[in-house]
């Protein structure tokens, strides 16, 4: 894995923190570090955008963003799962593999044409 993928990768779990920070904040410290934390995470946002295109980045922040929000209400949170959240995540998943993979095949055309 690539740095660039290990940004992702933070920018991910860091989502996933702050998320859980917002459902469990009582006080104003614990807001403080929620926006540390948010703070962080749209670093290594940023930084995941710098050499990977951003739509890419932005779809696999926002989906497992979206798949682990709502693990973690079922799992954490005793949130309701049903077989259309279970359906829906397969599907919001399954779109996110598809960009990734539709980008790495338009840069393998562009390389192919020696355009980059």
């Amino acid at each position: 894995m690539t740095k660039d993928w290990l940004y992702v990768a933070l920018t991910c779990l860091f989502e996933l923190i702050w998320v859980f920070g917002f459902n469990t904040a009582s006080t104003w410290w614990h807001w403080a570090i929620i926006l540390v934390i948010i703070a962080v995470d749209f670093h290594f946002l940023s930084k995941a955008c710098e050499n990977l295109p951003t739509g890419t980045v932005y779809a696999i922040f926002a989906g497992i963003g979206t798949i682990g929000t709502t693990l973690m209400d079922v799992f954490i949170f005793e949130g309701e799962f049903s077989l259309a959240k279970g359906i829906f995540m397969v599907i919001l998943l399954a779109g996110v593999i598809g960009l990734k993979l539709a980008d790495n095949h338009t840069n393998d055309e562009n390389d192919l044409k020696g355009v980059h």
